[in-house]
């Protein structure tokens, strides 16, 4: 059977611009040939079981030449697989996407184009620069910056002059002062605003803006890294009253979260809503045990149970899996009383169109157990639904309670896992993360086991309560904890960290 290939504009790198055709396509991939300059974020979507190919394209250097891209495209997709062509920015605004479908379309190869969001407006619109306005510009123009070395630049400067439009440079950091001159010497006001944006979209992002005649300058002397855009044009006088990426809390600041593979994370959704650049590590992942013998007839015999406990949001989604798998459904549920540990877990019951009846006010193993300790006056039967491998200090609360029968049942085992598309240890080594944020201390013994050779002193942990903390503390990572275990406790804390001039006294000592 013949494959197909599927040419994915990944966007500039923030995962939020990228399109919900391409995320769709990616997510049934399996095969992934992707360069240099796609997010981490994007990354992160990618399936565990793809084959993953690096062809790490970038400006003035490729791992891997065009026509071998050309050819492995070809190739996998002769396999019968679904190849997914993964590209920053977009495929066709100078992507060689067209280059690619040539071969394809030779060898009738079925294809397909989903367009990315190009940098050339979503890089200008982080910096608060509108690429058109109507009291400034009516046109707008995409040159491509980059130029063969030795040779002269095949550009008509003087014809970009004379449209009066706002000019996009892609690729061009390295040859600025020739853009910058071949626009003078064509008639451009010297006091033409204009500017470099470098690494939009992520927490490096980074504006210098000036005029045509002294960008060269002042780029030299506040320095710029790559990839960068350059921006000429009227409109560039905008971008400190149109500003608002940097006006967000957590602008600047990349953290790294903690999650298994199975779950998106609301932790992420919300770090990114205040401005973070967050880089999700799904370093556990769950695995269900079998729905059968012995997990079988409990399910089938719910109605046995007084109280069914979950401890985590896997526990209630693995749950619900294993009845669906048993023929069973929600209506076995409804002589029993849930208790659940944290709103996180609470929410994710409510998918299921189930409600908490128990839930305390700390998210802590302990804190459960005393809250459900007084709800018993003994003999009563508990399912504690959670992972092979759980804290005791639940159980140890809950029989305290005379005759209770506790069924402590492993319906899920904590796998871990690393990412081979991150290398996690130059994150922190050359202090490109900031923080990392774990919300469980399974997420933390994961973290460590995917980092190996990493000096954890070198990981400013942000945890989720005391568990989580003392996992951290025991690998000799500097530990913040948030005032109570919960989300927003959590981002409240890290807010804090990123807004203090002085660093917040870690709670390592």
């Amino acid at each position: 059977m013949q494959g197909k290939v599927y040419l994915v504009g990944a966007g500039p790198s923030d995962p939020g611009l990228f399109t919900r055709r391409g995320e769709e396509v990616l997510k049934r991939a399996q095969v992934v040939v992707y360069d240099a300059l796609v997010g981490q974020g994007v990354l992160g979507m990618i399936p565990r079981e793809a084959k993953l190919i690096n062809v790490g394209k970038r400006a003035s250097h490729h791992m891997v030449k065009q026509e071998e891209i050309n050819r492995i495209l070809v190739e996998e997709a002769k396999q019968g697989r679904a190849v997914v062509r993964l590209k920053g920015g977009d495929p066709f605004l100078f992507g060689r996407g067209g280059e690619e479908l040539e071969l394809l379309v030779k060898e009738q190869i079925p294809f397909e184009v989903v367009p990315g969001v190009t940098s050339a407006l979503s890089v200008p619109a982080y910096n608060g620069i509108p690429v058109t306005h109507r009291d400034y510009c009516s046109s707008l123009h995409i040159i491509t910056g980059h130029k063969r070395e030795g040779k002269q630049y095949n550009i008509d400067f003087e014809a970009l002059v004379r449209t009066g439009g706002t000019l996009v440079f892609l690729m061009g950091v390295t040859a600025l002062k020739d853009i910058c001159d071949g626009l003078l010497e064509a008639g451009m006001c010297a006091d033409m605003p204009a500017a470099v944006l470098q690494k939009g979209t992520t927490a490096a992002q980074k504006k210098i803006v000036a005029t045509v005649s002294t960008l060269v300058e002042e780029v030299r002397r506040q320095g710029v890294e790559t990839p960068a855009i350059i921006v000429v044009g009227e409109v560039c006088s905008l971008a400190e009253a149109f500003s608002w990426k940097e006006k967000q809390p957590l602008f600047g600041k990349k953290i790294l979260v903690t999650r298994p593979r199975e779950l998106i994370s609301e932790m992420a959704s919300r770090l990114r809503e205040q401005g973070a650049e967050v880089l999700e590590l799904p370093a556990i992942r769950i695995v269900p045990r079998e729905c059968e013998g012995a997990m079988s007839d409990i399910l089938k015999n719910l109605h046995t149970f007084d109280w069914l406990v979950f401890t985590s949001p896997s526990g209630v989604r693995v749950f619900f899996e294993d009845l669906k798998r048993c023929r069973l459904d929600i209506r076995h549920l409804s002589a029993v009383k849930i208790a659940v540990l944290g709103s996180g877990t609470g929410r994710e019951l409510e998918k299921y169109g189930c409600y908490a009846d128990l839930m305390p006010e700390k998210a802590y193993a302990q804190e459960l157990g005393r809250a459900l300790a007084p709800k018993c006056r003994g003999g009563e039967k508990i399912l504690l639904f959670r992972a092979a491998v759980g804290s005791p200090e639940l159980t140890e609360e809950l029989k305290r309670v005379p005759e209770i029968k506790v069924e402590d049942l492993a319906a899920y085992d904590t796998v871990y896992e690393t990412s081979p598309l991150v290398d996690v240890r130059a994150e922190f080594e050359e202090q490109k993360t900031d923080y990392a944020v774990f919300t469980s201390a399974s997420t933390v013994r994961g973290f460590a086991e995917s980092v190996p050779g990493l000096d954890f002193a070198k990981v400013r942990a942000v945890c989720i309560g005391r568990k989580t903390k003392e996992a951290a503390q025991a690998l000799g990572m500097e530990t913040f904890m948030a005032e109570e275990p919960s989300m927003d406790a959590v981002v409240r804390l890290v807010e804090e960290l990123a807004k203090s001039k002085t660093p917040l006294q870690a709670t390592g000592d």
